[in-house]
């Protein structure tokens, strides 16, 4: 595994990169993912960081080709694969999510796994709001929610 950082918009990414190239996590910078890993800290893989900018730039495809590979139980690969589904530009709720699961109880479930999200932005947890359409938690700040909403909604609308 490496780590490697990445300038944004909202502030610096951490990335960890298994041996094959593929994303185990992204997330705002804190020193969590790279600090502390035990593994080498190198430049971000030319197609990672090229998707991430290509994203920041409007581009909101750019991320689906990455290749992901998250560590976590069966139910929370689950709801990450139908969160990265979630189109650009839209959103959900986390009982709409539970329900498209096939368990419509499961909305607080939903919720804590959208919050162990190790893949910031490329699953893109930003996405799921409450049942009213508020922003609820999210892992890196509810002002980086909410500008992840509009720069979709804007590119998304051919706005940009």
């Amino acid at each position: 595994m490496v780590g490697a950082r990445h300038a944004s918009p909202l502030g610096s990414l951490e990335l960890v990169l298994d041996d094959r190239g593929r994303l185990l996590v992204l997330e705002f910078a804190s020193g969590r993912a790279t600090g502390d890993g035990g593994f080498p800290t190198v430049e971000v893989p030319e197609g990672v960081g090229a998707a991430l900018d290509a994203y920041f730039g409007g581009d909101l495809r750019a991320l689906d080709p990455l290749e992901i590979c998250p560590s976590g139980s069966p139910f929370r690969l689950a709801v990450w694969w139908a969160v990265r589904a979630i189109p650009a530009g839209t959103t959900t709720t986390y009982g709409s999510l539970a329900a498209s699961l096939g368990r419509p109880a499961a909305a607080r479930a939903v919720g804590r796994a959208n919050g162990a999200n190790p893949l910031a932005i490329v699953v893109p947890c930003h996405r799921v709001v409450g049942t009213d359409g508020s922003l609820t938690g999210y892992a890196g700040g509810l002002e980086r929610k909410r500008w992840l909403l509009e720069h979709e909604r804007r590119w998304s609308a051919g706005r940009g």
